[in-house]
């Protein structure tokens, strides 16, 4: 992947920025960032100007993740319908869709602005689900310029800062993106896990108060014939 970056900016400069920025807005896996990083180092080394490669690089990424936007406004619904359909998808239920619906909906604007340039990989599928979910437009492009900004500025910044070093300082982002994922993951598996136990001690709860509220009403006649304490004296 590297080598592939450091020839596509050498052959094709700044088009190849914006296509390959754009085609990792979409969704396509190819590292946006790791891009970035190498055209920040570039920029420090001459080969580059910094101040050209920032308004195109943000555009690339603005696009990319409006055409992820608009596709799932499009095609969502259908999408979800197909998945909910197949056989070999047992495992995504229409009750956990959802329930992730519904976690994007609470949180639709702090998802899509931390997706832009922290868990980056999770960039295209939220894009896809606020259009699916009609995540009201103005807000989506709002959060999603917010987050990008910072985003390139953070990848360009750093390949610059960082010149002769660029590879190990992405490598280092990378792996704090990938272990802010996996933590995330890890919460939201424990919340799941603690939101059930919660749910079947509330259902047992409501077990016993109903099975307490039946006996209350049996006439007292028939709750006498079940008692043999010794207070009762047969006649």
């Amino acid at each position: 992947m590297n080598a592939f970056v450091v020839d596509a900016l050498q052959l094709y400069g700044y088009p190849a920025v914006w296509l390959i920025v754009f085609v990792a807005a979409v969704g396509v896996p190819v590292s946006g960032s790791l891009l970035l990083f190498a055209a920040g180092a570039f920029a420090a080394l001459g080969d580059f100007n910094i101040f050209i490669l920032f308004p195109i690089a943000l555009s690339a990424a603005v696009a990319g993740d409006n055409l992820g936007y608009f596709i799932g406004r499009r095609v969502g619904t259908a999408l979800i319908s197909w998945v909910e359909r197949q056989k070999r998808f047992r495992f995504i239920t229409p009750e956990s869709l959802e329930r992730g619906r519904e976690y994007f909906r609470r949180r639709a604007g702090w998802t899509v602005f931390i997706t832009r340039f922290l868990i980056v990989v999770l960039g295209g599928p939220v894009n896809l689900v606020a259009g699916l979910e009609q995540y009201p437009y103005q807000l989506f492009l709002f959060w999603d310029v917010s987050g990008q900004i910072l985003s390139v500025a953070i990848s360009l910044g750093l390949g610059f800062a960082f010149a002769r070093s660029w590879e190990e300082v992405a490598a280092i982002f990378g792996a704090v993106s990938s272990l802010v994922l996996a933590l995330l993951v890890v919460i939201i598996l424990a919340s799941m896990f603690l939101r059930k136990l919660s749910q079947r001690r509330r259902a047992r709860q409501i077990d016993a108060i109903k099975a307490a509220e039946q006996e209350a009403l049996q006439p007292v006649e028939d709750r006498g014939k079940h008692n043999t304490g010794p207070w009762l004296i047969p006649e």
